[in-house]
């Protein structure tokens, strides 16, 4: 049977089928992985779509499944630069955001079900069906660094919400993951309202339930949120005290039953009543699940195990409904443990819906089974602290591992309680001069930190400021909405969840108090710094060369503040390296060139400009006048001043270039300290990142020149090499050295000059096997290849090349085409450089299922009509190339 032939009877024989055995009302959508004789004999696949008609959803009875994950990462902006500088600690990513995004966001969004020799059978989007909250910090990351990522999780809720009668899967979160009990009320109704509002942003919704930062809890909490109408929140089981069946007729008084001890009933909602008479519906979530969920190995390994372990939940009581619902960071499935995802995916797409079971949302599930029982709760609690909340605020012992005391968490909380109640009242005073309700202001701030183009900045000062605000006075507003955003993050709770006050959670929200005293003084004038610092030394460190707190913020705080006239240095040392245009960024500041000349004179380079810096989040602005002197090497010079009008910026140019015309360092030093005095600015006040970059381009040179002569080695040798290969004999490793930097060196050039031909397909296949030589002689020689840094090249190469390549499907030179890419990914493989093809997989797959077997199947839709599909020859050379990318082609190569 002809491949067209066998792919239009494989997708005309595609149906839905009822599973009366388990779910009368839960149809499994056979997948395009069945080859014709499972359909003819009624086997299963493996693969089985999950689709659920209007009574499904809609039904009151069965077993309903919830699986909640909290997708989180604290704050890690630098407050100055509003960016994440590079983390080492995180390598080979830039930083921890990034390289959880690949271990567990993107995976959750793009899960695979796999068979069992790891080819891909399907992609899950499992946001779409896990109930789930993404911190607002992180969702704004997200959006900022992988939208496609971020438009995953968005459409999941949407998609959600269509098939949950309106119901999405997302719930929002307090802002920036405070510790709500330890907050004054001013402070929780904030965090609700810019979660509230964050939410709506993100999801075009707003929000039936919220996630308390580490479920942590209090009765002024529940008040807050009824007031800001949320409808439930989850909680764990041990925070409940007692509960009791609604009162009834026959039932008038019903008993409190006691569930201190995390007895209460997991599979029902509850309703929590506050003193005025509202309520709120609280979820608790299966404890011993849950915890397995986050510290048992075994339990997310397999569907199987994982069905098994909620299975043993399921009440045998003949209740006509139950909700299995757990819930545990969303940084399991993926990053805690590698690989989990794919439990998820075939639990949500194949195995809860052959149990019969059907996965909801909290949402949903109210909306069909509202609670007929009420709750209490502890006074105060946390999911993570079984002291109630004093993890953060006292030294109970939780998060220590034993090993260090945590003495310095009721100093940290009391110095910023007092910083707090200080700001207030500097907030209150200087708000009253610039707009009508300077807290309601505040409220909706979160506007202004959604979007901060000037257009919206505008409109949000026109309708707060109560009299025309001045330009001096817009500035000054800004400071004082960004000293109250920052008095909010300075208790983001990971500064106190771990076992020390120096690691880098509480560095960063002492970084956020830094900048929050910063500002005040610049709008008020009030120096609070200084108390500030003393009440830190009674915040005792576990590390003795930092002693207490105060040492921690001397060190590692008050030297990362960046100054106007940083940023200025920075702007000008990198201009040496950098083409900037007249109107440029760097990082949140608005870059303005208003002069910029360079010359060099035998190993000196000497730049010297005019710029004009304004920040893009409080306005303020500065003009200076900047010289920079690049010795050689390491050695830069820079030197800032304030700018003082145009005829001193030309006498000072002209008299710094005069003085370069004598190439001498002594002549350009004295020059250069006569114009702008002793401070200047190096290589090591740059910010990190493009300190960075500046060292790599500085040793790319001596790199080279250490090559060549390795390559030269390695020439003179080669025969010798040869021979010790030949004869088995353990190679000196001077000569093994020189051959693996040589070939790494060739790789890294024919890398480069693939990427450069890739719109010229004879130079493409040159440069291919340009690469499959070096590849080949690598593996004579037994080298392993060091190419550190060209794997996201290679990677965004063969995505680059599929998308043309799908893009002009079917086109003449479609086989060539994939033969091509086919041999770009096996020359990879060979060298082994361990390249991830997620996202060729992923565009691919979904090609092959939405335009490849449709165009191929369904010979009279109006798809046909508008394109030409693929002849034999190319839909085979198509289903080759998904062989090698790992997609399960296997049913249609079967046929062919």
């Amino acid at each position: 049977m002809r491949i067209l032939e066998s792919l239009r009877f494989i997708g005309k024989c595609r149906f839905l089928f009822l599973r009366s055995l388990h779910c009368p009302c839960l149809y499994l959508e056979l997948g395009d992985n069945m080859t014709a004789a499972q359909i003819a004999s009624g086997q299963s696949s493996a693969l089985l779509n999950v689709k659920y008609d209007l009574d499904t959803l809609r039904k009151t009875t069965g077993v309903y499944i919830t699986v909640h994950g909290h997708f989180y990462q604290p704050p890690r902006e630098n407050p100055y630069l509003d960016a994440i500088e590079r983390q080492g600690s995180a390598y080979p990513y830039h930083d921890w955001n990034e390289r959880i995004n690949y271990e567990c966001y993107r995976p959750n969004v793009f899960a695979r079900i796999v068979s069992e020799q790891g080819d891909v059978l399907g992609i899950v989007n499992n946001f779409e069906y896990l109930s789930f909250n993404v911190g607002a910090t992180l969702m704004s990351w997200l959006e900022r660094h992988d939208p496609e990522v971020y438009e995953g999780i968005v459409e999941a809720d949407r998609n959600s919400g269509e098939r949950l009668g309106g119901h999405g899967n997302a719930i929002a979160q307090v802002y920036n993951h405070i510790i709500m009990p330890l907050a004054n009320e001013r402070d929780k109704y904030t965090q609700i309202r810019w979660g509230k509002a964050d939410f709506r942003s993100h999801f075009g919704r707003d929000p039936e339930g919220m996630w308390l930062a580490e479920t942590a809890v209090d009765y002024p909490t529940l008040k807050a949120l009824i007031d800001e109408g949320i409808q439930f929140i989850i909680l764990a089981p041990s925070q409940a005290e007692s509960c009791r069946p609604f009162p009834t007729e026959e039932e008038p008084n019903p008993e409190w039953l006691e569930v201190g001890g995390g007895q209460i009933d997991p599979t029902r909602p509850y309703r929590c009543f506050i003193e005025d008479g509202r309520h709120i519906d609280i979820f608790f979530y299966d404890g011993p699940i849950s915890n397995d969920m986050g510290f048992d190995d075994v339990l997310l390994t397999s569907a199987y195990n994982f069905c098994g372990r909620l299975g043993q939940a399921v009440r045998g009581d003949h209740r006509p409904t139950q909700l299995i619902c757990v819930a545990t960071d969303g940084e399991t499935f993926g990053h805690h443990k590698g690989g989990t995802e794919k439990c998820l995916a075939y639990c949500f797409q194949t195995e809860f819906a052959q149990r019969g079971w059907i996965p909801t949302n909290f949402a949903h599930y109210l909306s069909l089974h509202p609670p007929t029982w009420e709750v209490e709760l502890k006074p105060v609690t946390a999911w993570s602290c079984s002291h109630g909340v004093d993890r953060w605020q006292d030294d109970c012992g939780c998060g220590g591992g034993g090993e260090w005391h945590q003495k310095w968490r009721k100093p940290l909380r009391e110095a910023l309680n007092w910083l707090r109640d200080e700001l207030t009242e500097i907030y209150e005073a200087k708000g009253a001069d610039f707009f009508h309700d300077p807290w309601l202001t505040r409220d909706d701030y979160i506007e202004v930190i959604r979007d901060r183009t000037p257009e919206a900045i505008m409109n949000f000062l026109y309708r707060h400021q109560h009299h025309p605000l001045s330009a001096n006075e817009q500035v000054d507003a800004l400071r004082l909405l960004e000293m109250a955003r920052h008095s909010l993050l300075m208790f983001t709770s990971c500064g106190w969840f771990f076992e020390e006050i120096s690691r880098p959670e509480g560095v960063q929200i002492l970084r956020y108090a830094a900048r929050a005293i910063e500002l005040a003084g610049e709008v008020a004038g009030v120096q609070l710094e200084p108390e500030f610092r003393q009440k830190l030394t009674s915040a005792p460190s576990n590390v003795e060369s930092f002693r207490n707190g105060q040492v921690i913020y001397d060190q590692l705080v008050v030297p990362a503040r960046i100054p106007f006239e940083q940023v200025a240095a920075h702007y000008a040392i990198t201009s040496l390296f950098t083409t900037y245009q007249p109107q440029d960024k760097v990082y949140c500041y608005r870059a303005t060139q208003l002069d910029y000349q360079r010359q060099q004179m035998g190993a000196l380079t000497l730049a010297v400009g005019y710029l004009n810096l304004s920040s893009k989040i409080t306005w303020e602005s500065s003009e200076f006048t900047f010289a920079v002197l690049h010795l050689g090497g390491w050695d830069f010079h820079c030197c800032i001043q304030p700018f003082t009008g145009r005829l001193a910026y030309h006498k000072i140019k002209d008299k710094l270039f005069e003085a370069l015309t004598h190439a001498s360092v002594a002549k350009m030093m004295v020059a250069m300290t006569q114009v702008f005095g002793d401070q200047s600015f190096d290589l090591e006040n740059l910010f990190a990142e493009e300190r960075q970059w500046i060292i790599r381009q500085i040793t790319e040179q001596t790199r080279t020149s250490l090559d060549q002569i390795y390559s030269q080695v390695y020439r003179d040798n080669y025969s010798i090499l040869r021979a010790f290969h030949r004869e088995e004999l353990p190679v000196p490793q001077e000569l093994q050295v020189a051959a693996e930097i040589s070939l790494s060196h060739r790789a890294k050039g024919g890398i480069q000059r693939l990427t450069q031909v890739v719109s010229d397909p004879p130079l493409i296949d040159n440069s291919l096997s340009e690469l499959e030589a070096i590849a080949t002689e690598a593996e004579n020689m037994r080298c392993a290849l060091s190419l550190p840094e060209v794997n996201p090249t290679l990677e965004g190469l063969c995505l680059d090349l599929l998308i043309r390549l799908l893009a002009e499907c079917p086109s003449d030179t479609l086989v060539e085409e994939c033969d091509r890419l086919e041999r770009l990914i096996h020359v990879t493989e060979q060298m082994k450089l361990g390249l991830s093809f997620d996202r060729v997989q992923e565009r691919y797959f979904s090609y092959l299922h939405h335009r490849i077997v449709p165009q191929c199947v369904n010979t009279d839709s109006k798809l046909d009509q508008d394109s030409k599909p693929p002849n034999p020859a190319q839909v085979a050379a198509l289903l080759r190339l998904g062989k090698c990318l790992g997609v399960d082609v296997k049913p249609w190569l079967q046929v062919g």
